[in-house]
């Protein structure tokens, strides 16, 4: 298994991943999320794939997507009360149901963490929902810790 930028033929394999990711959060928060749906067309993923501040690196085996980390690299430059640090944001970081439990996951997040050391970042961030606890226990597990915290009041 490799871990690499994805490349417009690993469509296919996003694809599944994304639908995966979707059902979690529907089976989480079905008030909020359809089971249903693409979270980004076609044109959007090879456009994502090609830009460099949006980098997705994906884990391949043999050819078969078992893995992916959607990353936002991001600075606030010159802003009123932020400092100009430079933070690599993971957008969405998933691996296939039928590999969960070999450590692709934190193969996948280790070397994220290296890109965005080697690219300069000062932090890696993400967000991670609440009802979604394996992914808590498994970013508490790679050494993140809560930065903010969101809420709601359902009305």
């Amino acid at each position: 298994m490799i871990i690499r930028r994805a490349e417009n033929r690993d469509l296919n394999g996003i694809n599944n991943l994304l639908r995966q990711v979707l059902m979690v959060h529907h089976e989480g928060r079905p008030d909020i999320f359809k089971s249903y749906g693409k979270k980004y067309t076609d044109e959007q993923l090879i456009s994502i794939i090609a830009d460099d501040s949006s980098p997705i690196f994906v884990a391949d085996d043999d050819g078969e997507i078992v893995g992916y980390a959607f990353c936002i690299l991001q600075q606030y430059i010159g802003n009123s009360i932020l400092t100009d640090i430079k933070t690599l944001y993971i957008d969405d970081l998933c691996v296939n149901e039928n590999y969960r439990g070999k450590h692709i996951g934190k193969i996948l997040y280790e070397y994220v963490s290296s890109y965005a050391k080697e690219f300069g970042c000062y932090n890696l961030t993400l967000n991670v929902w609440s009802c979604n606890e394996n992914a808590m226990k498994f970013y508490e597990k790679m050494g993140l810790s809560p930065q903010k915290t969101g809420l709601e009041q359902i009305l």
